[in-house]
């Protein structure tokens, strides 16, 4: 047995979280460079009512998504069992939503996504994903209709898209700072 094996599937298993986490970052702060780079190309998305490309499930997605709303995904309970270049990745999420079109409107879903991985040139993303519903609720909320200032109040800043969301201050400033370092 290789002595590097062990070493090298921790190293995929966190390649594969991190993918995850790029999805989710992608979807709920519309980030698209986020949203792609969790797919390969070629890769296919059977997402409730659209099953088809991943390219085509992105553009519709990122269409819904830029017209505003909330929404926040979560993953956890992620199984991951790996086959060479290949794994099986089952991922519990966690799915709050308010569309644009209807803000009071709040659905709960919970489910998992069970996805194909593939490494490709050292690289892993989703090749095939399947979203398997476990879980929905639907509520009106009619204050999720006010402002972030009157909703949130003191509880600011309140979460938006990029680039305006926090997160990208953050991450410009932590990468001019490490560039400021290199030599």
């Amino acid at each position: 047995m290789n002595p590097r094996a062990p070493l090298q599937a921790l190293l995929d298993r966190e390649a594969i979280r991190e993918c995850l986490y790029r999805y989710c970052r992608g979807i709920d702060r519309v980030d698209e460079e986020a949203l792609r780079s969790a797919y390969w190309e070629d890769a296919t998305d059977c997402h409730g009512a659209w099953n088809g490309s991943a390219e085509g499930f992105i553009t519709q997605a990122l269409q819904r998504l830029r017209q505003g709303g909330r929404r926040v995904h979560q993953v956890n309970n992620i199984a991951i069992e790996l086959h060479g270049d290949v794994a099986a990745v089952e991922s519990g999420f966690f799915a709050l939503q308010a569309p644009a079109d209807a803000p009071a409107k709040r659905t709960l879903l919970c489910g998992r996504y069970l996805d194909r991985f593939e490494r490709r040139q050292g690289e892993w993303r989703i090749a095939a994903r399947t979203v398997v519903y476990d879980w929905i609720e639907e509520r009106e909320r009619p204050e999720l209709t006010r402002s972030d200032a009157v909703l949130f109040g003191a509880r600011q800043p309140a979460g938006c898209a990029a680039p305006n969301d926090m997160l990208y201050a953050l991450l410009r400033d932590v990468r001019a700072a490490d560039n400021e370092a290199k030599p």
